[in-house]
């Protein structure tokens, strides 16, 4: 082989040798920005639960209830409020208060038109039958609410059910007699509805019998 052909391959290998060391420069060297290889068994997206994880608690409500409340209600009204947050113990109570006078006074007159709104349907059809076997309009009168407080509160889905117990002074008869009456009513409400009012859904008068 003469000094051409020597020359040659010198030349080429000297070539190959530049080129190669542009490839590492260019895709060799690592500057600490590079993407992990993705792992074709692990899923990509939001990072996975680690198993056993447990989710942040609640933070706790800033809910003022009544004086006296249980701490089984106060979960209860807690519950309700985070579901309705226009939700307040102590204005609804002032509600129940009005709505206890207003659908007694209506019941006792055989009024059902002014309870509309106000109770259930199963309620109201309850309160038609007991009228319907009357004579008469009863001859009562609601002289006071001494007290009415909340003794049970739960959310049932998205609806709420409060229960209300009241303690009232009532003249009953011709003769005005004053007896003490103790009720339980339970009130409900859907929170997921745009409709704020509450509807009556149960009532109990067998308190303290």
């Amino acid at each position: 082989m003469d000094n051409s052909g020597w020359i040659e391959i010198i030349f080429l290998a000297m070539l190959a040798g530049f080129i190669g060391l542009r490839l590492y420069n260019v895709l060799g060297r690592r500057t600490g920005n590079e993407k992990p290889a993705a792992d074709a068994f692990r899923p990509t997206g939001p990072e996975l639960a680690r198993p056993g994880a447990r989710p942040e608690p609640e933070a706790p409500l800033a809910l003022e209830v009544p004086a006296g409340t249980a701490d089984d209600v106060r979960s209860g009204l807690e519950a309700i409020a985070r579901a309705d947050r226009n939700f307040n113990p102590d204005g609804f109570l002032v509600g129940a208060r009005g709505a206890y006078s207003l659908i007694l006074e209506a019941f006792w007159r055989g009024d059902m038109d002014a309870m509309d709104g106000l109770v259930a349907d199963d309620v109201a059809a309850q309160f038609r039958a007991a009228i319907a076997t009357r004579d008469d309009p009863v001859d009562n009168k609601l002289l006071a609410i001494d007290n009415a407080r909340i003794v049970e509160a739960r959310m049932n889905g998205t609806m709420a059910e409060v229960t209300v117990q009241f303690d009232a002074d009532i003249s009953m008869g011709s003769e005005r007699t004053s007896v003490q009456a103790h009720d339980l009513w339970t009130f409900s409400r859907l929170t997921s509805s745009s409709d704020p009012a509450w509807l009556l859904i149960a009532t109990d008068d067998t308190v303290g019998e």
